[in-house]
């Protein structure tokens, strides 16, 4: 599973560098997570983390986010696993139960507006998350990636895992 981590990595710097000379800087990307970082974040969120996230994290421990830098893949820039924490205890305080959207959830997930087994892995920069699911309904599977609107009940599953949802968005330039 690393090499086709790997492989995704040397992708979307290449699909990138064709724009911009520049654009594996501009990623502002971190070296790759260890052990004791993904650790550190199962024990934190109470989650397993999927096999696909490990690989995908151990090539790169996503993006330091600062004024120009460039999305890895659509609008989106890849957390860190310490902003993947800062963001998810972020979610739990803020996030209101009762609040008055109505969810509009596909059936792979559970009929709530949050869950704390959500991993917000990626963000656009305007409150909106990338998720990794691992806490999916009965008919869903553990590990899919889901979007997390901050303004809205919809939750739209994009693919089963991490890797298939980067080889979506690399093929969606082609």
């Amino acid at each position: 599973m690393i090499d086709r981590a790997n492989h995704l990595w040397k992708r979307i710097i290449e699909s990138g560098s064709n724009n911009n000379s520049n654009f594996k800087e501009s990623l502002n990307l971190q070296s790759g997570a260890n052990d004791e970082e993904f650790q550190l974040l199962e024990h934190t969120l109470g989650v397993t983390l999927p096999e696909e996230m490990k690989s995908f994290y151990k090539v790169y421990n996503g993006q330091v986010w600062e004024n120009e830098v460039n999305p890895f893949v659509r609008n989106l820039t890849l957390s860190p696993i310490s902003e993947i924490i800062d963001t998810w205890n972020f979610l739990q305080e803020e996030f209101d139960p009762d609040d008055d959207l109505e969810p509009n959830i596909e059936k792979e997930l559970k009929p709530l507006l949050w869950n704390s087994k959500w991993i917000p892995i990626a963000a656009n920069g305007g409150g909106d998350h990338l998720c990794i699911d691992t806490d999916p309904s009965e008919v869903g599977v553990a590990g899919q990636i889901l979007y997390f609107w901050h303004d809205w009940g919809n939750r739209t599953i994009e693919a089963k895992n991490l890797l298939e949802f980067i080889e979506i968005c690399l093929n969606e330039k082609i």
